[in-house]
């Protein structure tokens, strides 16, 4: 399964990160410990939401949709 997932910052609560993985678990733990450079700045990190997919792709597709104005206009509406 490939997820693709919604995190929010506990200090930043205007920040939002959207990605995409096969282990949210794993990849959360990376976002929290600094793993990531994009994010590291805003630890600690929260899920707030994810989605799960069959195909790669559709995760891929999925998650530029969430990127996109739409897409995060979308989220902050249903999501946050």
């Amino acid at each position: 399964m490939y997820y693709v997932y919604i995190l929010k910052s506990q200090n930043y609560p205007d920040k939002n990160y959207i990605g995409q993985t096969n282990d949210i678990a794993q990849r959360l733990h990376v976002h929290n410990t600094g793993g990531s450079p994009h994010t590291a700045k805003y630890k600690p990190w929260s899920l707030v939401t994810s989605i799960s997919f069959e195909e790669h792709e559709k995760a891929v597709i999925f998650e530029k949709y969430l990127t996109s104005g739409s897409g995060r206009a979308f989220i902050k509406k249903r999501f946050l």
